[in-house]
């Protein structure tokens, strides 16, 4: 199965509007970066400034609107308001890295940058469409992970949490054992397709060789409008933000796992006890790699 249409874009405004971004025609982009460059600036301007600011129409930025699922001008500024005056945001720890910050400047900037990814993801995360995705996995003969570069990471980690419950998993990064994989799903199996822009080539082949065969395909992209995310059935979306120093192969990997960690808990959730037992066993076969600390020794 194949979807016709990609989902529409969940959560806070401005999460919805970094999401639609790459999907937007060039003014509409333009558009887009005024309000992300200074969403309370904007709740105070006409359409017409807007327009004048984005060197555009104000035809165009009504085409912006619905394409954020804002129905107006009017609507746009006061959720642009409202979100501006709900955020509890601070310029000098969540602002961009610079080459001149101190080492204690990046450390604050990046823990403030995860700890906004992991809420944002969370806001608009389709609990919905996650509750189908746990379904299909719990009940899968088989998991085929597919991700590359640092998604690869996440895909692996998803393996190897899956197999702890007994669940059949694979992640693959290289596109032709993936492909290979991919062809030999059939229905009931689930292919998942890890990548943060949801352009990547390798990503999305294996998982439309996945649809060809039957399987059931996930894409957990930050862009729901992405070629990734058309090629699959249910679609989990991540809200990463990209910086000078995080690019998309950093900022995405937090978010990545966050989600797959709640599909996982969700997946575990729905085969205990068995799912207990199997984790148990396997903290039981590698305790003996663990050195013993002396507080442990007095604990024990």
């Amino acid at each position: 199965m194949t979807s016709v249409t990609s989902p529409e874009p969940t959560g806070p405004l401005l999460v919805r509007v970094r999401a639609v971004m790459p999907a937007l025609a060039p003014a509409e982009q333009r558009v887009a970066n005024a309000v992300l460059a200074d969403p309370s600036g904007v709740a105070a301007m006409t359409i017409s400034e807007l327009a004048e600011v984005a060197s555009t129409s104000e035809t165009t930025v009504i085409r912006f609107c619905k394409q954020i699922g804002v129905p107006g001008y009017p609507q746009l500024r006061l959720q642009l308001a409202a979100q501006s005056a709900t955020e509890n945001i601070r310029p000098e720890v969540g602002g961009d890295i610079e080459p001149g910050d101190s080492l204690a400047d990046v450390v604050g900037k990046v823990a403030f940058a995860d700890e906004r990814a992991v809420r944002e993801t969370a806001q608009q995360l389709d609990v919905e469409a996650l509750s189908k995705v746990v379904a299909a996995v719990a009940k899968a003969p088989r998991v085929d992970l597919y991700g590359t570069a640092a998604s690869s990471f996440v895909a692996l980690d998803l393996q190897q949490k899956l197999h702890r419950i007994r669940r059949v998993a694979f992640a693959w990064s290289d596109v032709h054992v993936a492909l290979t994989s991919a062809a030999l799903l059939g229905e009931g199996d689930v292919a998942i397709g890890i990548s943060h822009t949801g352009t990547t080539v390798e990503v999305v082949e294996a998982l439309e060789e996945a649809a060809k065969h039957g399987a059931t395909t996930v894409a957990i992209t930050n862009f729901p409008r992405s070629p990734l995310a058309r090629t699959a059935d249910l679609v989990l979306t991540t809200a990463a933000r990209e910086t000078t120093y995080r690019s998309g192969a950093m900022s995405s990997r937090i978010a990545q796992l966050m989600v797959i960690d709640c599909l996982f808990i969700g997946v575990a959730q729905s085969v205990m006890p068995d799912a207990r037992k199997a984790l148990e066993e396997t903290a039981i076969a590698v305790r003996g790699h663990r050195l013993k600390s002396s507080v442990n020794d007095q604990q024990n």
